[in-house]
């Protein structure tokens, strides 16, 4: 029986709120005789966990003074470093466990095949796999889950279906996790084949195959399901609504954007990062920059994703001054820009006709912040030079890029310079090396057609012609275009060509 104080002891543990409060109360635990306590270990490991509060290298201290360490003492332990991306550590807890005669449960057996998921191979998954088996814990949900995750994770989706087979097709949350590795295997026919089959949908599982579509660009589709999933009265989560977001972007439909907008405070839900990111990139790539930057100014918080929507918004718009303005305040709120953010920024100086502005990103880029140029830079560089005039400039650009860029990368700058031509019929000589570097680096018809573009407009009809017989002579057939059009709240989608 544990006296009154070491009682009180133990009740302070759970109160703590920070760590100088834990270290406080583990200092009492080792006054009042409780430093071998199990209970009063796993509750400080717990906090030692928490992903804010808790301190992992305190954690590790109190664990490796513990000479024999329970099987729920080593799986807080496991759980603190998954947490913290240390699956390896993980690992070892594991493999300490094993050497000391200890049998992993069903909380042991997912937190390491949780940690096996960031390993380059599943070998030792495939391990712990056979281990399960000899438990006879392959039946556990929780075991059965964290290998349908694992497997999916490898993308080996055949091995993720027999574990699935085996138990789970009672199981919402196998089917939830299974098809959320069809998505990412771009497999929606049975990723969409296994959540019929489920008889009693939860949100999860809607969300995941909403998610599905999305992520594979069936948004007309995921748009259609969250519709007959209203049916069921089921509320849409945050996840779901960034999901639905995403393809409003995709198809320009504002109209349903501003409706899930709506719904969103309808049901007040809080404007989280993720969400408000979503409204801020929706209204901005459907041009309603006014409401873009509505959303953004409420945000209580914004992490660098959410800024260099704002920055890609404004981009798409054209308008480079406020897109600069921005960019500065964003370096004042001390965000530190990456490579997406500059190819927004050089994107929406190109569209305002700043040439001079852009070049001097250029050197902060490169020199202030060391961010080597990619393909999608040269790309946005050379355009912001061409429609300043500067072609000859852009053309030099290029042919000093590094030699190490892959041949797919330079045609991207070409491409862009080609591109670039077309605006200015008077310099067919440009074109005409353009596109033939381009044709050298990929058959692909848009050289063709772009250079046949350019001759049409200058009046040069035999050569219009030969283009078009070289491209029949090499087979190269023009992709047609296509496009969407949102009439009463459903997409439209046309094709040509």
């Amino acid at each position: 029986m544990l006296a009154g104080s070491s009682k009180r002891c133990l009740v302070l543990l759970e109160k703590c709120l920070n760590m100088t409060q834990l270290k406080q109360a583990h200092a009492l635990v080792i006054t009042y005789g409780l430093g071998n306590n199990s209970f009063a270990l796993s509750r400080l490991l717990a906090f030692c966990s928490h992903p804010i509060l808790g301190s992992l290298s305190y954690g590790f201290k109190i664990f490796e003074q513990i000479e024999q360490p329970t099987i729920c003492i080593s799986n807080t332990m496991m759980k603190t470093f998954l947490l913290k991306n240390e699956s390896q550590k993980a690992v070892e807890i594991y493999r300490g466990m094993l050497k000391n005669g200890m049998y992993p449960d069903n909380y042991t057996l997912p937190y390491i095949l949780k940690a096996c998921a960031d390993f380059k191979t599943s070998h030792l998954g495939e391990l712990i796999h056979g281990y399960s088996l000899k438990l006879g814990l392959l039946f556990d949900n929780y075991v059965g889950n964290a290998l349908i995750s694992m497997y999916s994770g490898f993308n080996n989706m055949e091995a993720a279906r027999l574990v699935f087979d085996e138990f789970s097709w009672d199981c919402v949350v196998s089917c939830t996790i299974l098809i959320s590795g069809y998505a990412k295997r771009e497999d929606v026919c049975t990723a969409r084949l296994i959540f019929d089959e489920v008889p009693v949908k939860d949100r999860g599982i809607w969300g995941a195959m909403i998610s599905c579509y999305v992520q594979n660009n069936c948004f007309e589709d995921g748009l259609q399901l969250f519709r007959l999933m209203q049916f069921t009265g089921i509320k849409p989560d945050e996840a779901m609504f960034v999901s639905l977001l995403c393809a409003c972007s995709h198809l320009g439909s504002l109209d349903i954007g501003i409706w899930v907008h709506s719904y969103v405070e309808k049901l007040k839900m809080p404007l989280s990062v993720k969400l408000g990111t979503s409204l801020v990139d929706m209204y901005g790539k459907c041009g309603r920059l006014d409401l873009a930057e509505e959303v953004f100014d409420k945000m209580p918080q914004r992490d660098l994703v959410c800024w260099n929507a704002m920055i890609s918004g404004l981009a798409m718009n054209g308008n480079g001054k406020n897109a600069l303005r921005l960019f500065q305040e964003m370096e004042k709120a001390g965000i530190r820009p990456d490579d997406i953010t500059f190819i927004s920024m050089f994107t929406a100086l190109s569209y305002s006709g700043m040439a001079n502005e852009g070049l001097k990103l250029l050197d902060i880029m490169c020199n202030l912040y060391k961010i080597e140029p990619k393909s999608e830079h040269y790309g946005c560089i050379i355009d912001l030079l061409s429609r300043g005039g500067l072609l000859e400039e852009a053309k030099n650009i290029i042919q000093n890029m590094p030699n190490s860029n892959a041949a797919s990368e330079e045609a991207i700058a070409w491409r862009a310079l080609l591109n670039a031509s077309c605006s200015h019929g008077d310099i067919i000589h440009l074109a005409e090396a353009a596109a033939e570097r381009l044709v050298q680096l990929e058959q692909h018809s848009g050289a063709y057609v772009l250079l046949s573009n350019i001759y049409s407009a200058a009046g040069k009809h035999e050569s219009v012609k030969r283009i078009r017989k070289k491209m029949q002579s090499k087979g190269i057939e023009k992709a047609p275009g296509s496009s969407s059009l949102e009439i009463n709240g459903v997409v439209q989608e046309f094709t040509a060509g």
